[in-house]
């Protein structure tokens, strides 16, 4: 008879908790990952491989960036570029998430957990109560991913069959989601609220502004959320000792 251990127990509920939450994060990365592969149309991609360049990449604006690239023979090095460029949040999202994992965790976990993070991955994992178990953030990027390659490659199936509009109203669910995530967080603390709000000023004032509105939209949110953050950790720094144990 097998016995089960604690640690083999919550190692379950890990995953379980994992899945739950990133089920509906999967949901909207179906509606939005079937417009992304109506784009994937247009670069010439089939459906496999629309699935397999979803699987490992898992950026919306990458992947937009990316297929428009293709579709007009860019050169590599400018596919490249773009990526860097609009992805470069997920460096400062794997440094935020790194103080969330454990002491002691191996550096192959934490190499795997920052491969996971999407914008949403990276809301639940950071809000989970106290250290993010490696287990939560595998789980829920598993499912989350099954889903945003297989809207992709449905969309590719599907091309262009579906009149904008409705394409259009299916993207939007993915914002529903996101706000989902982060509203709790703003009525648990007010200072998260204050941040929020700073984020949606300065976003819409950059995107008008003289010379910044000329960066493109992954480099004004590096820098805004580099400059919130500091700003932030500055007038309201988090208590380490606690953070964990909360």
């Amino acid at each position: 008879m097998t016995t089960t251990t604690p640690r083999q127990t919550a190692r379950r509920q890990d995953i379980l908790h994992g899945l739950r939450d990133g089920f509906p994060i999967a949901m909207g990365y179906l509606a939005v990952a079937f417009s992304i592969g109506i784009i994937a149309v247009k670069a010439g991609l089939t459906a496999p491989l629309g699935f397999l360049s979803s699987f490992f990449t898992r950026a919306s604006a990458g992947e937009y960036g990316t297929y428009t690239l293709v579709a007009v023979q860019a050169a590599y090095a400018e596919v490249v570029a773009m990526c860097l460029v609009v992805n470069l949040r997920y460096m400062l999202m794997s440094a935020a998430l790194s103080q969330k994992i454990a002491p002691g965790t191996s550096w192959f976990h934490r190499l795997l957990m920052a491969c996971c993070i999407t914008d949403e991955v990276f809301g639940i994992s950071v809000a989970h109560p106290g250290y993010t178990p490696p287990a939560y953030t595998y789980s829920a990027a598993l499912i989350s991913t099954l889903f945003w390659a297989s809207g992709c490659a449905l969309g590719i199936t599907a091309g262009s069959l579906l009149p904008q509009p409705m394409v259009t109203a299916l993207s939007m669910s993915l914002y529903g989601m996101f706000l989902a995530i982060i509203i709790p967080q703003a009525r648990q603390d007010r200072h998260v609220l204050y941040a929020l709000i700073a984020s949606f000023v300065l976003s819409g004032l950059c995107a008008v502004a003289p010379v910044v509105s000329q960066w493109s939209s992954g480099m004004r949110t590096v820098v805004l959320t580099i400059v919130i953050s500091a700003v932030a950790a500055w007038l309201k720094p988090v208590n380490i000792e606690n953070d964990g144990e909360s």
